[in-house]
């Protein structure tokens, strides 16, 4: 299916979300952030799905947010706007229930590293180039680039490029773990469903479960993880199917403790 600017192609046990703005290097405006959205609740809502890809359409990954699509705007509505929604939906990307894999076929800069950033895994071709310009704007980074960045990447890392302005290349990147692989150009994608598959052949139950308990150990929305893992236990149990029943035939629940 397509959803505005972002496509979402399903194989198998497989989703692969582009980013389809080439002609601006899938520069993302209001719309691909809305498409971005539908496009993580459509993954979510199909069971069937294991495990998603997240690429670019043409030769660039994402240049970042667009500034035409934000350079006028007032500071309350570009705070509201533009960041607050941004984040939202970064974080939306970022909590799928299924691991999600990025292919960087291209650049990936500013808040197209900060996209980058909400997958597991990230797989990136050669050529590519990585970095947080928007100092350089006089702005700053406002999609997680100083916080889920930094969880993930380091401090360190992210003060070189928010700071100093970096810009890495691939096989930097990978050095400092910003990148999990580096594949040669024009094979991101391939090497991304080949990653994808192998993680599609293990327990989708497992993988759901570890990747909540990886981001609560990673200081990732704790709360969210922790009663989701909760949730998913309890709801397995005898005992949420008696009290169910039992609501609905309204009686007193007759609770066992089973599991």
């Amino acid at each position: 299916m397509a959803s505005g600017t972002v496509k979402v192609d399903i194989e198998g046990h497989i989703a692969t979300m582009t980013v389809a703005r080439p002609e601006k290097l899938n520069a993302l405006d209001l719309d691909m952030l809305r498409a971005l959205s539908d496009a993580a609740d459509e993954v979510e809502a199909n069971a069937q799905i294991r495990v998603a890809i997240l690429t670019g359409e043409g030769k660039g990954f994402s240049a970042g947010g667009d500034i035409k699509a934000w350079g006028g705007m007032r500071p309350e509505e570009f705070g509201h706007a533009w960041v607050r929604h941004g984040h939202r939906i970064f974080e939306r990307l970022a909590t799928l229930r299924v691991p999600l894999v990025a292919a960087l076929n291209g650049h990936a800069l500013g808040g197209g590293l900060e996209l980058a950033g909400v997958a597991d895994i990230r797989i990136a071709e050669q050529q590519i180039k990585i970095g947080l310009p928007e100092t350089g704007l006089g702005m700053v980074p406002g999609w997680s680039g100083t916080q889920r960045l930094v969880r993930r990447f380091g401090a360190q890392v992210v003060r070189r490029m928010a700071l100093g302005g970096e810009i890495f290349s691939a096989d930097e990147a990978q050095a400092l773990g910003i990148v999990d692989a580096v594949t040669t150009t024009g094979n991101a994608l391939a090497a991304a469903n080949d990653y994808a598959e192998r993680i599609a052949a293990r327990g989708p139950a497992a993988l759901e479960v570890v990747k909540l308990m990886i981001a609560c150990a990673n200081g990732e929305d704790n709360g969210t993880a922790v009663e989701a893992l909760g949730s998913i236990l309890v709801a397995k149990t005898g005992d949420l199917r008696e009290g169910v029943v039992s609501f609905t035939e309204k009686r007193a629940a007759q609770f066992k403790g089973e599991w």
